[in-house]
């Protein structure tokens, strides 16, 4: 006779893999020096995969990030450096060259989107596509062969908060959701992805709770 309280449970909710049609949401803020993708130096980047808890709620998995040092070619609007505050020229940045830089954010991507079974990443942002598109310019112009995320794909929070809480500026919608916001922590790519992260997580978890609560 089988003892029920050794036999494994099934989960009752989706994988990953089946509620997002085989993506993995990732969250990325970059950090750049200036607006054009084509010729703006990418300064800093930052990842963030999604993960489930066990009552199959998405939740923010680590953040990995690297600053990057601008890329021979790029240029870099001073105007854009006194809105992120970075110093291109403080050794304490620890910057890396933008080729390992990729390879370091892309690492643990790769690592999420085979722990959940998924085809590839798919970019989360807010203004999502100014950060997939200095993304797509970085792994072209190092020739990157092992980018994780959907060539043209993306999940953008300022759309889905615009429809959630009728916000569409990352700090007031953040507010809206209920999530704390520090000004001062504002454009770090870090901070960003953080509350981006945790912005998706709560519309996303809020619609398949209200879902449930429809179909009951």
């Amino acid at each position: 006779m089988n003892d029920a309280s050794n036999t494994p449970t099934t989960p009752s909710f989706q994988s990953m893999a089946a509620r997002f049609r085989g993506f993995l949401p990732v969250v990325v803020d970059v950090e750049t020096g200036g607006f054009d993708w084509n010729r703006h130096a990418l300064l800093e980047i930052a990842v963030a995969p999604l993960d489930l808890d066990a009552q199959g709620q998405l939740v923010v998995a680590e953040v990995t990030s690297s600053h990057v040092i601008p890329a021979a070619g790029t240029e870099i609007d001073p105007k854009s450096l006194e809105v992120t505050g970075i110093d291109i020229d403080n050794p304490l940045r620890g910057a890396l060259p933008e080729r390992a830089a990729l390879d370091a954010v892309f690492a643990p991507v790769r690592e999420a989107v085979k722990k959940h079974g998924c085809q590839r990443a798919i970019l989360v942002g807010h203004n999502a596509h100014f950060d997939l598109n200095f993304l797509n310019a970085a792994v072209a112009r190092c020739g990157h062969k092992r980018n994780p995320f959907h060539p043209f794909s993306v999940f953008d929070t300022v759309t889905l908060a615009g429809v959630a809480y009728g916000q569409t500026v990352l700090a007031r919608a953040a507010q809206a959701a209920g999530l704390d916001w520090d000004g001062s922590y504002a454009h770090s790519a870090v901070y960003d992805t953080e509350r981006t992260a945790q912005l998706f997580c709560r519309i996303v978890n809020a619609w398949n709770a209200n879902r449930a609560d429809s179909a009951s």
